[in-house]
């Protein structure tokens, strides 16, 4: 199941939805060509957990801002591609809603919530996080709870044929939560060990799900 579109229209130009999106690919870019190569990166600005929990640094970076780098980062095309997508059809609707600083500042929160929660699934872990999964994963949880029964596009293959449908997003974001707790449980004893951070995913999804109404302006009182 491949959404690639919604039905959900917006008022207002989605500014910083498009300059995140400019900006990973940007990252992913200098990643790709940088001299040092992509790995020599990720262990300098990725967001290594035990460093994360004992406020430590790796190579003079402070952990503080690895959570930060970390999350404008990506370990290949699909796993950008995936992320940007998701962001593309969600993200504008929350910034809309949001407002352009406001809706800044949530995914940026999302990201740290979710690195955090990646931490204390495996505290003692020396093994970096890259991606903005956990952002967009917050932004995921605004979208379930915000706009339930908006109408998304979605790809599904039946054997060798692909056909589209047309699904309220409680279904294809509900889809996407199952698999991401199930693949955490299933996971947690292998987190350590690299691969999916899965419960960055689940921390950000959680932390959308549960905060976005605190985050929504109040309507304006006429005088």
């Amino acid at each position: 199941m491949i959404p690639f579109k919604d039905e959900n229209p917006t008022r207002t130009f989605p500014f910083f939805t498009i300059a995140i999106i400019a900006l990973n690919t940007l990252v992913f870019f200098v990643e790709m060509l940088h001299p040092s190569g992509m790995k020599a990166l990720v262990y300098k600005y990725g967001a290594v957990p035990r460093n994360l929990l004992s406020f430590g640094g790796a190579e003079g970076v402070p952990a503080v801002l690895t959570v930060f780098t970390s999350m404008f980062m990506h370990g290949g095309l699909l796993h950008i591609a995936g992320n940007m997508l998701y962001l593309w059809i969600f993200g504008n609707n929350i910034e809309d809603r949001l407002g352009h600083f406001r809706y800044l500042l949530f995914y940026l929160l999302s990201g740290v919530v979710a690195a955090y929660a990646n931490s204390l699934a495996s505290p003692a872990s020396g093994i970096p996080m890259i991606g903005a999964s956990g952002a967009v994963s917050g932004i995921l949880g605004a979208y379930l709870l915000l706009y339930p029964h908006a109408r998304v596009h979605t790809l599904i293959f039946i054997g060798f044929f692909i056909q589209i449908i047309r699904v309220p997003a409680l279904i294809v974001i509900g889809f996407w939560g199952v698999i991401q707790i199930v693949n955490g449980i299933v996971s947690k004893g292998l987190v350590s060990q690299g691969g999916v951070a899965w419960f960055a995913h689940i921390g950000g999804f959680i932390f959308g799900l549960l905060t976005i109404r605190l985050w929504v302006p109040g309507r304006k009182r006429r005088v």
